[in-house]
């Protein structure tokens, strides 16, 4: 039985979580928090981040399409999007009560933890999901990192 207002009415409650980044690239552990955030909230919204300080390796849309590609098709509580803007002024004009960040490190909660004062003075809760273990090492830096130095090496093809 659920819970009814004065008036008899069963009030509606649909979760909607953000869940922001750059996603430059989108990696394993980014999937890995949808996932998990996909079946604690009714929806989520990947929400690439545009910003201006920050130099990615590919524009905003093939980004965002990179994300879309990277979700299984059952998941379809799950959307992704692109915004300029404050997380928390998107938060707001969705409706979405609720931004999910992961963590890997102290050094990251400290970081988040000042957004989540930020945010939570603006309006909005944020959930922090720890990265899993085996993920944790793996960061969009670590990935780029990664990828520009496979892309530079030399290759070393057989002599005929």
């Amino acid at each position: 039985m659920t819970a009814t207002s004065d008036r008899g009415v069963a009030p509606v409650h649909v979760s909607l979580a953000v869940y922001p980044g750059t996603f430059d690239p989108f990696t394993p552990g980014h999937l890995d928090l949808v996932a998990r955030a996909r079946v604690m909230f009714d929806q989520v919204i990947v929400l690439l981040a545009v910003n201006a300080d920050k130099q990615p390796t590919a524009e905003a849309n093939t980004r965002a399409a990179r994300v879309r590609d990277a979700m299984p098709a059952a998941w379809g509580n799950v959307e992704v999007d692109t915004w300029t803007g404050l997380t928390t002024v998107y938060c707001s004009r969705r409706g979405a009560t609720v931004i999910v960040r992961g963590v890997r490190t102290a050094a990251d909660l400290r970081y988040e933890y000042q957004l989540a004062a930020m945010n939570e003075q603006l309006g909005i809760q944020t959930v922090w999901l720890p990265a899993r273990p085996q993920l944790a090492a793996t960061s969009s830096t670590v990935a780029r990192a990664y990828r520009s130095a496979q892309s530079s090496r030399p290759s070393h093809k057989a002599k005929e």
